[in-house]
């Protein structure tokens, strides 16, 4: 995924050997997700669709499944989070990268690890707490001085952070389908982290318009930095610091 993931475990009662064979599990199913998603391997799944040499209902189980969240996420986000509108065809790399951390979480609990962190990249899944905590953290960073954070966030299950910082410019608006930098960063927090990623992305690409219909969602919150310097946060984000 052109990208790398980090791994905070607790694993009260596990082994060594334990441990290190439910990351190995883990990482497989990164692996697998990559190989199957990448836009960039033309023999993936995702390549042959994006060309047309396979339908949706021949392509793999998990491509069907990640193609209805997209499609859900689509409704969530009122269209600003869109795959089907990107140049060269279908594309769910912004919402793949939080799904495939997510089963990667999964994975670790599956095993016995009592409390988990999978960093994607910024894209968080988190399960139990760690010692001497009640809840997992993480920083935000502000893109106008990377060496700062922003703010500090308490993570449930799910955290998604999108925007300029590292790769400028890059996320599609879909009805323009010109590279938008309005929105310098915008993070969702919520139960799902597929959908949660999904959502950041849409805030990235729609701005205010879109972190209204994250908003109304039962479940999700956000807060976006703009290019004015303005922070708008939901109700409901749960911040340590900020």
């Amino acid at each position: 995924m052109g990208t790398v993931v980090s791994f905070v475990l607790r694993a009260d009662g596990l082994s060594d050997g334990a441990v290190e064979e439910a990351v190995q599990v883990a990482c497989a199913t990164l692996h697998r997700a990559d190989a199957v998603f990448s836009t960039f391997k033309p023999d993936s799944p995702v390549s042959r669709l994006r060309r047309g040499e396979m339908t949706e209902d021949e392509a793999p189980q998990e491509v069907r499944d990640v193609l209805a969240l997209c499609r859900a996420a689509r409704a969530m986000s009122g269209g600003w989070f869109d795959p089907w509108s990107m140049p060269g065809g279908v594309d769910p790399t912004g919402l793949v990268k939080g799904w495939a951390a997510a089963r990667a979480a999964d994975d670790l609990r599956a095993a016995g690890v009592c409390a988990a962190m999978v960093n994607a990249a910024g894209d968080l899944a988190a399960f139990g707490s760690p010692e001497g905590r009640g809840a997992w953290q993480a920083g935000i960073v502000d893109p106008r001085d990377p060496g700062s954070l922003a703010w500090i966030a308490e993570v449930g299950a799910a955290m998604a952070t999108s925007g300029t910082g590292e790769r400028g410019a890059h996320v599609i608006d879909p009805h323009s389908l010109v590279a938008t930098g309005h929105v310098l960063s915008a993070t969702v927090t919520g139960p799902d982290l597929a959908l949660a990623d999904a959502l950041a992305t849409a805030i990235a690409a729609g701005g205010r318009e879109a972190l209204d219909h994250v908003a109304d969602l039962d479940g999700y919150e956000a807060l976006c930095l703009d290019r004015s310097g303005e922070w708008t946060v939901t109700d409901g984000f749960a911040t340590v610091l900020g």
